[in-house]
């Protein structure tokens, strides 16, 4: 299969990769992310531990690694109406959080807003270009709240 689309060309910008460092155990790690995301003005509507469940299913041997997803009602209402409702597929907006090394966590995120625009799930338009703009606000807000190195 040939991709529609070159993934070497695609910068770190094209699809709101944001990354944090955090000096501190896993668990107060995730709380911490948790705390910061609902002070932006997102709920968490799922999270779980692939780590935990690997490990256990598959004896992966895996560190910790947690996904927290994050939603806020009011860019998820927006993102579906613009998308014709095709976004959803990509709901929630996850935050990763994994361990690095004992006490060195990592937070990862990337906007779906921007990646089902890149793949042509929603219009290519000011509503979309406005929405993504109002989400990235919210997740800087988020990870400005972190305190991160």
């Amino acid at each position: 299969m040939t991709l529609p689309i070159d993934p070497s060309a695609i910068a770190a910008g094209d699809i709101g990769e944001e990354r944090a460092t955090l000096r501190m155990e896993h668990e107060e790690a995730v709380e911490h992310v948790r705390e910061a995301f609902t002070e932006a003005g997102f709920g968490v509507a799922t999270e779980f531990s692939p780590s935990e469940m690997l490990n256990e299913k598959v004896d992966a041997g895996r560190d910790p690694y947690y996904v927290l997803g994050a939603c806020n009602p009011t860019m998820a209402d927006r993102a579906l109406d613009a998308s014709e409702r095709k976004i959803g597929g990509l709901f929630p907006c996850n935050v990763v959080v994994w361990q690095e090394e004992p006490g060195v966590q990592t937070v990862y995120h990337v906007s779906i807003m921007r990646i089902a625009r890149l793949v042509g799930m929603t219009p290519d338009d000011e509503t979309m270009a406005d929405i993504i703009a109002d989400t990235g606000e919210l997740v800087d807000e988020a990870f400005g709240n972190l305190d991160a190195e």
